[in-house]
């Protein structure tokens, strides 16, 4: 039988598209997801039945150590993706962010040491980059905290790599660029942009255009996570996962609204605008090495990818607040 793996953070965007795709490669998946009263599974809620029947669901929260321990227990291989994400949330609620990115990454690195594991694969961000000092960005580029959720996301990068340093512990950290896709909550910027559009809205309320990102699509994010479990050249250091290509918020702005064939017209929202020390100017990776050594490369287009996600959000606009700001 194959060896069971664990997937924190499950029933988000990236987890329940990894969630998906191991179970149809043939694992054995524990998903764990944050524990809700009303038995809510998040995105895995929507994944197709004959998935979902194979996954084993574990409700817990990532800052209790004991639920964390208890979920590693008989896993080989863990995906470790439970984080807060949101960048102007941390704004507002930066001990949240220590709380789970920082002492929720402990809990599973402490649990991964004490089983045993064979491979933990840490979820990074490319925000931990801060505004590109050189461009692509390569895994040597010094990490800068721009906001409350980067330095999270630094600290807990950090402790991962200590405890392959002081332990031995079989760690990879992947740092994937902007990924976007199908379930993606609109606090990104593709969603807003889309539901927007395809609701109808005369105007489209954005923050600054000028910021240049990376993007990925979802299925070639998990294919990065996987390739990184899946080779020991990723233990113990940081991997780039992008497209290698840089689009400005405005140019992608204009080509969603053409997949959405709408005429909507784009107008700056002062409160979606971030602090002007903590916007990130530009991020475009170097994924040479995964490419190299990895055997990774992302196989969609951005307009691949976005036809795929602006089909779907189409088809699921009920599961969007279009009219609120998403933080």
């Amino acid at each position: 039988m194959d060896k069971l793996t664990l997937v924190t953070g499950a029933e988000g965007f990236i987890g329940s598209h990894l969630v998906e795709e191991l179970v149809q490669q043939g694992r054995r998946v524990r998903a764990f997801v944050r524990y809700d009263f009303q038995n809510r599974w998040g995105w895995l809620d929507t994944l197709p039945a004959d998935i979902i029947k194979e996954v084993e669901v574990f409700p817990a929260d990532i800052c209790d150590p004991f639920a964390v321990r208890k979920a590693v227990i008989q896993c080989k291989t863990v995906y470790h993706l439970a984080a807060l994400i949101s960048i102007p949330y941390s704004y507002v609620a930066p001990t949240s962010y220590l709380e789970t990115n920082v002492r929720g990454t402990l809990n599973v690195l402490q649990a991964c040491l004490d089983e045993d594991v064979q491979r933990l694969v840490h979820t990074s961000t490319s925000e931990t980059y801060g505004t590109a000092q050189y461009v692509p960005i390569d895994e040597h580029h010094p990490l800068v905290g721009q906001s409350p959720y980067s330095a999270s996301k630094i600290a807990a990068d950090k402790l991962a790599e200590s405890f392959y340093l002081s332990f031995g512990l079989p760690v990879a950290t992947v740092r994937p660029f902007n990924t976007f896709g199908p379930r993606q909550s609109n606090r990104a910027v593709i969603p807003t942009i889309a539901t927007q559009a395809l609701s109808g809205q005369e105007h489209i309320r954005l923050g600054d255009l000028s910021p240049v990102r990376d993007l990925t699509f979802v299925k070639d994010t998990v294919l990065g996570f996987i390739a990184a479990a899946n080779s020991d050249k990723a233990i113990g250091r940081a991997t780039n996962i992008g497209s290698g290509k840089g689009i400005s918020i405005g140019d992608l702005s204009k080509l969603i609204l053409e997949l959405c064939d709408s005429s909507s017209e784009i107008v700056l929202d002062t409160q979606r605008v971030r602090p002007e020390a903590s916007e990130v100017r530009q991020l475009i990776c170097d994924n040479s090495w995964a490419v190299q050594n990895l055997g990774w490369r992302p196989q969609y287009s951005l307009r691949e990818g976005l036809t795929k996600t602006v089909a779907w959000i189409r088809e699921n606009l009920e599961h969007y607040k279009v009219a609120s700001y998403a933080v």
